[in-house]
């Protein structure tokens, strides 16, 4: 697991929406190219799992309705094994990364 700090306060609202808006165009580029979203695999520390954001996006990014998504138990599990699958792929991560 890698850790990042990216200099955020997400104790702050505008930080947090910060970090949401950043997550969500760089999974909305990676979905554009056929690329599994990245946000996926993020954990915000002391938080127990993705939040309503995160399953918002992956419904306009037509995955299917947020709620539905969210209470599936199956669905995070199957979406985080899809990205590490894509980038542990040596010509996915040659080519791409």
């Amino acid at each position: 697991m890698q850790e990042a700090e990216l200099g955020l306060n997400l104790d702050i609202s505008h930080e947090k929406s910060r970090l949401n808006e950043m997550l969500a165009e760089i999974s909305a580029a990676e979905h554009e190219e056929g690329r599994p979203p990245l946000s996926c695999l993020v954990k915000v520390q002391g938080s127990k799992g993705q939040g309503d954001n995160f399953y918002k996006l992956c419904e306009k990014m037509g995955m299917g309705e947020w709620r539905s998504l969210k209470q599936d138990e199956n669905f995070l599990k199957n979406l985080i094994k899809e990205c590490r699958d894509f980038w542990r792929d040596e010509a996915n991560f040659q080519q791409f990364a």
